[in-house]
């Protein structure tokens, strides 16, 4: 969506910040023994006391209120029995929508003490989201975005996944935008607009570039790999970005 009015401003703001508060709530409460549904439960009594709507939930039928993904899991790993362990990769993702608008975002982190390797992932798809963030701009091309996420990656001697993207969001959980690569594409010029609302989310592989699905439907794997993810709501305005779920 273009964000034009007050109301648009405080709507984006608002469901940022509910979806930002149950991410770091989650954040705070994993520990090696919680099990994802543990989390996952969490996240439906903050989205209920909040008066909003867990959007995967709402707008897919997902099966759960937010997407948690360990390890091998890269993104839409479904809430249930499995216990987060000392050392795992973990990603939580969390969107809701409020009064018809929509937030997304998303973190990895590393569980205690893990492999340096998966806290250096998860720095560097933090650095590369920043790296892109000084692109969104109105009048700069979509493209810059991912050709700055994927420079910072390959200055670590990281890659990124190439079929998974950031996307418009903020009347629906998905819209135009359809895809904000984290890579560059010289056929994806459009122009970015005063106003709009983007999901941007790096993802930062050790050396894959593609993800496959499993069987669930849902879950999307790497064969060898580990995947950090970092993903903010933007909305890009002449002033500067605001990030609403911060």
């Amino acid at each position: 969506m273009v964000a034009k009015t007050k109301k648009d401003f405080d709507g984006l703001r608002e469901i940022g910040k509910i979806c930002g508060e149950i991410r770091d709530q989650l954040v705070y409460s994993t520990k090696p023994g919680t099990s994802t549904e543990e989390l996952d439960e969490i996240a439906k009594e903050m989205f209920e006391k909040a008066g909003a709507q867990s959007a995967p939930k709402s707008a897919y039928d997902f099966p759960g209120y937010t997407c948690i993904s360990i390890n091998e899991e890269v993104a839409h790993g479904i809430p249930g029995k499995r216990t987060i362990q000392e050392g795992d990769i973990v990603n939580i993702d969390v969107s809701g929508s409020k009064n018809g608008y929509f937030a997304d975002t998303g973190i990895s982190f590393v569980v205690g003490e893990g492999d340096t390797t998966l806290q250096k992932i998860c720095d560097v798809a933090k650095e590369a989201f920043y790296a892109g963030l000084k692109k969104a701009k109105p009048g700069s091309r979509k493209s810059a975005l991912g050709k700055a996420a994927h420079n910072v990656a390959k200055q670590h001697g990281l890659t990124v996944i190439k079929n998974l993207t950031g996307h418009g969001v903020g009347r629906s959980i998905h819209e135009e935008p359809n895809h904000i690569f984290n890579y560059f594409t010289p056929w994806d010029d459009e122009i970015l607009k005063d106003g709009i609302v983007i999901a941007f989310e790096p993802m930062i592989s050790t050396f894959e570039e593609e993800v496959f699905q499993s069987e669930d439907g849902w879950t999307f794997l790497t064969d060898e790999s580990f995947v950090a993810q970092y993903e903010h709501t933007v909305i890009l305005t002449k002033e500067g970005p605001i990030i609403t779920t911060l």
